[in-house]
Formats: C-alpha cells, structure tokens, sequence
C-alpha cells in the first residue's frame, strides 16, 4: 500500500525447527514487505545454524541478533532496541502468517491514529477436526481470545522506547506481553486489533507439559506487584485456578497434619475434600477431550501434581517479588 509506514519484524527464536515455516510464510506474504527481518538466536549456546535459508527473497533482509539464553524478553529488547522504522512488528517463531498479511498489516499501519500505539494481529489455531481436541491443544487455542499477545504485535517503536520496552523481569513467554500493553496504555497509547491474521499451529508437547507451565503463577504475582489487583480486568486475561488450588493443597496439608496429631475424623474430612478437588478438576480436563487411555493417564496424574506446584510457584513468587517496582519506577 502506497504511503504506509515501514515496519521491521522481530522474530525472538530458540532454534526450534518451526522457524523455518515462520520464515517461509513471511516471505510469501505480498504486498508490503518489511524493511528488515531481525532474528534474534536466544539459544543459550550456538548450536548449529539457524534455517534462514527459508526466508528466500527476504534473505537480504535478515538480520541477526544473539542474546544468549536470557529469555523472550530480552530477545524482543535486543531486536527493537535496533529498529530504524517507525513500527516494530513481533512474530513467534512457532507462528505462521498467511499470504495476504503484509497486505492487510499495511492497512492497519496506515489508517492508525497518532494515539495509536500497538495493533494486534488476530489469532487463529487449527485443531484436528477427526477427534476432540486434548487438555493441551485446547490451551492453545485459547490464545485466539489473549489481547495483545506478541505471537502477532505490532507497536509503535517510539511507544517501546518510551516505556522501556519488555520487562526483563518475565522470564518466560507469559504475561511478559500483557504487562507491556498496560504499561504503553498508562503512557497514553491505545491499543487495538488489526485485519490481518497469522496461523498459530499446536506445537508437540509432552503428557507432562502442564506442570512446568504452572512457573505462570509467579508470573502473577509480579503482575499484581506492578500493576495492582485489577489487572486481570484491564489486560483482558482470563483468571486461572489458583483459588482452588491453594483450597485442595491446603485440605491435602491439613489431612496430612490431621492424621500426624492423631486426628482420625478430621483427617478424613480433609482427605475426602482433597479427592473431591483433584477429581473436580480431572474431570473439568478430562470431559471436553479426546478420552482416549493416554490422555486421561495424563490428566489424572498431572490433576494430582499441579495444584501443589502451583501453589509452591506462587509462594516463590511473592517471596521473589514482594519488593518490584514497575518497570521504570513507581512513577
């Protein structure tokens, strides 16, 4: 489109082979290509070369950028810290964009306002259409409802620079993106969703993937550090199910304690309380999914195992992060 801003893509990677279709996709996006393609290697060590290749007539484009290991955060800093545009467009490696996007981004860069400052792309996760989908691909697709996650943004590389960029402080995929949006909207910056559309394929996991991802609960609590309570509400993110799960913890200690001091009646109370959460919150996995042997062995084992992580993860959290300041002070 002719008179719309340049715009540069930053594509944070840890090697994983999707890059390659990343790569790919963008390329065979026509319309507006961008004015440079930074790909920043967060791999802790360089092992082996990154599939650039893939990126065919952009390959000219393509700059890289390596930070080591430091996370998600970092990797986007270090790439829009370097950006010559006015906008800076954040892609996942995992995430595919669909040929008409450059196309369709072009238009939400143009007919955007001075108030502006970020434009999100919208989401979409296929899932298989021949069974029910499992626990895990379910959780992402709930990323096509997340506001203003970084699979698919678009920010104004001022409105970045003004507000420090990405808080270093997340060291995972996870609210790192909802803490910058509410700080761009507290600079006075609007946010709003865009035309254009990017696929977000279900990576592989492991029947075990839940339980590291429950690390998120210490991620909230840095969010209700610096922004308070209510950001849940402002940011437009769903609440989980820390409630319960420090409520079912909590009856397995108090069931364990019981039985130590002798407290038969109390103690089965407490067991019984228990095994009604962790069967509560199976069935509420288990139900919507494919119920094949492996899917439910893994929801029943991981049903038992994530409240108590949970619960560990957000204690760390809160010890961790009793003192943080937003990014930049409390001003």
């Amino acid at each position: 489109m002719t008179g719309a801003p340049a715009y540069t893509v930053v594509v944070p990677t840890i090697g994983r082979p999707c890059l390659a279709e990343c790569l790919r996709a963008l390329a065979g996006a026509e319309g507006h290509p961008p004015h440079e393609v930074i790909v920043v290697d967060d791999r802790p060590e360089c092992d082996g070369d990154l599939p650039l290749a893939a990126a065919g007539p952009l390959l000219d484009r393509i700059r890289t950028l390596r930070t080591g290991g430091k996370g998600p955060a970092a990797a986007r800093n270090a790439g829009w810290r370097s950006v010559a545009t006015p906008w800076t467009v954040f892609l996942d490696d995992d995430v595919q964009v669909l040929p008409d996007w450059s196309r369709l981004l072009a238009q939400d860069l143009h007919e955007a306002g001075e108030d502006v400052g970020g434009i999100q792309g919208q989401l979409r996760v296929p899932l298989p259409l021949d069974r029910r989908p499992t626990d895990w691909e379910r959780g992402t697709k709930g990323l096509e409802n997340a506001a203003w996650a970084t699979a698919d943004m678009a920010y104004r590389t001022e409105a970045l620079a003004r507000t420090g960029g990405f808080d270093e402080r997340f060291p995972r995929a996870f609210r790192e993106d909802a803490d910058l949006a509410l700080r761009v909207q507290r600079a006075g910056w609007t946010l709003r969703r865009g035309r254009r559309t990017t696929c977000h394929p279900v990576r592989p996991a492991h029947w075990w993937a839940s339980l590291p991802a429950q690390r998120g609960n210490a991620d909230d609590v840095l969010m209700n550090r610096l922004h308070g309570r209510d950001w849940w509400d402002r940011a437009q993110a769903p609440r989980g199910r820390l409630p319960r799960h420090l409520a079912v913890t909590g009856a397995a200690l108090a069931a364990a304690a019981c039985a130590s001091a002798g407290r038969r009646r109390a103690a089965a109370v407490c067991a019984a309380l228990w095994t009604l959460g962790t069967a509560e919150f199976a069935l509420a996995r288990i139900l919507p999914g494919p119920r094949t042997a492996r899917e439910i062995a893994g929801m029943l084992g991981t049903s038992v195992l994530i409240p108590p992580l949970a619960v560990r993860h957000w204690l760390r959290g809160v010890v961790r992060h009793r003192h943080a300041e937003p990014l930049g002070g409390a001003g």
